[in-house]
């Protein structure tokens, strides 16, 4: 014999404590208990949950690729990388070659300077979409209409921080007004595009593909063979702002430990902290001239959004650290 509890024969223990049929066992999703016929949503998808396991629909979703604080790039496919360039930049578009020379849509980010050490946070947005281009720049848009391409409708709006783009043709801007800004595609474009954010195909490790078509292993090959106008200088060494700003490295890593804390428990089995801690400290070393909690803040909201997109909510934002002023947004 051994001692402790056990449930009668032909019921499973429900992990709280109970004892059911099996028809009736619950499921667990990020620390929590579903009962049995409760839904889900996770990104486009609803998962219920039947006899103590999930099963979910097969939609395809969107992709997102995002682009936020000094130069920080995660892919439509996932990848996550740095690239510090000061110029015009694709970030993604449909004109990609021979295979489809008809392209839609162009969305290219201007990135400048910010600090003293030479890293570079995304200024502008320009967003070309047929005859429409769009330039998102000091916290508003300007619209101006061009000779050549077609009608491509698009709406605006503004949902709590940030300005929303949606156009016709199934692409989608999600800008914070500062140095963050998400593109939304429909499926319709996996494995059509090209550009910083990579190609839409699920995989990963072809995201570097070049202007002309070669795989590179570098980002800084990568990135600077993306430039929209030729003038501007290759990028030849990575920059380490916390090597150059040694005085800041301890306050940065101090702050950034947040994301690394309790307050992100609930996250960090879905979404590796790591990069996004590595990011943080980065641009806290580099804001150097002012804008340190702004850069700070939009490394900690990175990650917070894609816990969120991993339906893990997380609720950091207290009076002292990164305050939004609810009633004015809303």
């Amino acid at each position: 014999c051994s001692s402790g509890c056990v449930c009668p024969e032909g019921l499973f223990d429900d992990g709280r404590g109970g004892c059911v049929e099996e028809k009736d066992c619950p499921c667990i999703h990020n620390n929590q208990w579903y009962s049995s016929g409760e839904d889900l949503t996770v990104d486009c998808n609803t998962c219920t949950c039947q006899k103590g396991i999930w099963s979910c629909t097969e939609n395809v979703c969107y992709g997102t690729c995002m682009i936020y604080g000094s130069g920080h790039y995660i892919t439509f496919d996932g990848k996550f990388y740095d690239f510090d360039g000061s110029c015009e930049y694709v970030a993604t578009q449909d004109f990609c070659g021979d295979k489809n020379s008809s392209g839609s849509f162009s969305i290219i980010t201007e990135n400048v300077p910010c600090g003293t050490t030479g890293v570079t946070c995304s200024k502008a947005i320009k967003v070309f979409l047929g005859k429409t281009e769009l330039k998102l720049e000091d916290k508003d848009y300007k619209e101006v209409q061009r000779d050549i391409g077609d009608d491509v409708h698009y709406w605006n709006r503004t949902v709590g921080l940030y300005l929303v783009i949606e156009a016709s043709n199934g692409v989608m801007l999600i800008w914070d007004k500062k140095t963050t800004v998400f593109i939304k595609l429909t499926p319709d474009y996996k494995g059509k595009l090209c550009g910083l954010c990579g190609n839409f195909d699920d995989k990963a490790n072809n995201d570097f593909t070049t202007r002309d078509g070669l795989l590179e292993t570098s980002a800084l090959k990568f990135g600077s063979s993306w430039k929209h106008t030729s003038t501007c200088p290759d990028v030849t060494e990575e920059i380490k702002p916390c090597d150059l700003n040694p005085h800041r490295k301890s306050w940065a890593e101090k702050e950034c430990s947040i994301i690394l804390s309790d307050v992100f428990k609930i996250c960090r089995s879905k979404v590796d902290p790591n990069p996004f801690y590595d990011a943080c400290v980065h641009d806290a070393c580099s804001c150097d001239t002012g804008g340190d909690c702004e850069c700070f803040c939009s490394a900690v909201a990175a990650y917070a959004q894609e816990c969120s997109k991993a339906q893990a909510c997380v609720f950091w934002r207290t009076p002292d650290i990164c305050p939004i002023f609810c009633d004015y947004y809303n």
